[in-house]
């Protein structure tokens, strides 16, 4: 008999993929150069480089076997070491091999924690507006998520709310800094406010509230420091993708960390490990582990991003929007025109624009661009922003 749920999970789709298969299919239609899609995060900044130089290498140096054959569970040994000393490097720590787990991207990475640290009828908190999918993944995990909403005016941490959603079913809390879909960068002061918050709460507890930081967009900031969460919580596992940093979202390689000044460290990574057992994410793609190697300190090209938020958002302010600045990732968080964010998204697909509307996001009266795209696109499509802005009586 099929699985009705995940049925309904197939059925009902991503409306982020949903716009992305329609922005794929109108531009065959029309042409490419027509359609203005900000809807999948998905870089348009070439990976670097030394990407190609390392996949090059190893096609010619590493034997056909281990190249493209199974890795131990975990993730090669030199992958874990050399993400491990990348991170003592930045951050002042002292993590080990042992303290990481390769994975199938950043969708595993938080499978993996999730499934790892909750139990079936436990409760994951996320703040709203939040990425969509970690309902998904939260609710594979047979435990409940239970929404808080972010400050309404800097989509900020809420520690108060927080504090208050906080049940003895509490397992864990999702966070991501910068975050999607805002592009809020949480500071060292908030999240230090969290973290007394949880001690607090745990000193009348058996077991920690854990954080699961969720971080793919870590390398994508614009002058804003990312606090290291670890430092600040310790009882936090981190979830990490290179799909952003190297641009490489197609690959599917990323990792979790679980830190071993967590009390439980030991436990945890034995059920992170499976986690990824249970789920079918054991083993992540061998010739992309080497290339983590190779690339793990390769920096980000940020200036492209930068530059593309800077005009998107200067030409938006001229025709009478507004939005939050963002302080990293790559999407610019815009106040629909009117009080239906879906209907505002139909009326600017007249104009062949394809923003995704908030309520995917958790919240009415949002659009999410998502700006990772290349400049030509977002220059190109300023004419049909300030279309629909004078369409709905905006004066600029």
């Amino acid at each position: 008999m099929i699985n009705e749920t995940m049925y309904e999970r197939g059925a009902e789709s991503s409306v982020i993929r949903e716009i992305f298969s329609y922005a794929c299919a109108r531009k065959a239609e029309i042409g490419a150069d027509k359609v203005f899609d900000f809807s999948l995060g998905n870089p348009s900044v070439p990976a670097p480089a030394a990407v190609r130089e390392s996949i090059e290498r190893s096609l010619a140096e590493v034997p056909s076997m281990a190249l493209h054959g199974y890795t131990p569970a975990p993730g090669l040994p030199e992958a874990r070491a050399a993400v491990a000393a990348s991170l003592n490097r930045r951050f002042g720590t002292s993590y080990e091999a042992g303290n990481l787990f390769m994975t199938v991207g950043a969708a595993a990475s938080v499978s993996c924690a999730l499934h790892a640290l909750v139990s079936p009828g436990e409760e994951v908190i996320v703040i709203v507006p939040y990425f969509p999918e970690y309902r998904v993944w939260i609710e594979n995990a047979d435990a409940a998520c239970v929404e808080v909403a972010a400050d309404p005016e800097t989509f900020q941490l809420p520690v108060d709310a927080i504090r208050a959603a906080i049940t003895e079913r509490t397992a864990a809390i999702i966070i991501d800094s910068p975050n999607n879909p805002t592009g809020v960068v949480y500071p060292r002061e908030t999240l230090g406010a969290l973290a007394a918050m949880l001690e607090e709460v745990n000193r009348g507890r058996q077991e920690p509230v854990y954080l699961i930081s969720d971080e793919p967009y870590r390398e994508i900031t614009y002058g804003a420091e990312i606090p290291w969460v670890p430092s600040v919580y310790e009882h936090t596992v981190v979830c990490y993708s290179y799909s952003k940093s190297l641009s490489l979202p197609g690959e599917r390689v990323g990792w979790v960390l679980v830190p071993d000044t967590m009390g439980s460290s030991d436990r945890v990574m034995a059920a992170v490990a499976g986690a990824a057992r249970a789920l079918g994410f054991v083993c992540a793609p061998a010739l992309f582990q080497r290339v983590v190697i190779d690339c793990v300190d390769e920096p980000s090209d940020v200036e492209a991003y930068r530059r593309n938020r800077d005009l998107l958002c200067r030409a938006l302010s001229e025709a009478g929007y507004t939005y939050v600045e963002p302080d990293g990732a790559f999407y610019l968080w815009v106040r629909a025109l009117e009080e239906d964010a879906g209907a505002f998204c139909e009326r600017a697909r007249t104009y062949e624009l394809l923003p995704v509307p908030s309520d995917s996001f958790g919240v009415p009266g949002w659009i999410r661009i998502g700006y990772c795209v290349a400049p030509e696109v977002i220059e190109a499509s300023l004419p049909a922003w300030r279309a629909l802005a004078k369409e709905y009586g905006v004066r600029a």
